[in-house]
């Protein structure tokens, strides 16, 4: 594996739990699939479609997820929301994220544990 495989591949495994925090973080206001995408681009998290809707149909079948189909319009779309449980576990993994990133920033300092 060259270095920027290697790269690749670490860095495809950092971004696929970020998504997770993310999705939970932002369907907390109810949200269809595309646009979810569309506010994970803007802020930074790349993110194909082919990636996220598996990721939803997983995170709705662990009960993180909630989901109804709005045929009001012409196009019908299905609508996600995090549930009470989906709330919880992004609240936990945040906090968690926030732990790992304070000890990573730590370890960087001059005269940190080694």
């Amino acid at each position: 594996m060259t270095s920027d495989a290697t790269l690749s591949s670490h860095l495809q495994e950092l971004r696929r739990g970020t998504v997770v925090v993310a999705s939970l973080t932002v369907l907390r206001e109810p949200g269809y699939g595309y646009s979810l995408l569309e506010t994970l681009s803007a802020a930074g998290f790349e993110v194909e479609a082919n990636t996220l809707y598996p990721l939803l149909r997983r995170l709705e079948s662990q009960g993180l997820l909630t989901s109804s189909w709005n045929t009001d319009e012409a196009r019908p779309r299905k609508f996600y929301r995090t549930t009470p449980d989906g709330d919880a576990i992004a609240d936990t993994l945040r906090a968690e994220w926030s732990r790992l990133d304070t000890a990573i920033t730590d370890l960087d300092k001059p005269g940190s544990p080694e």
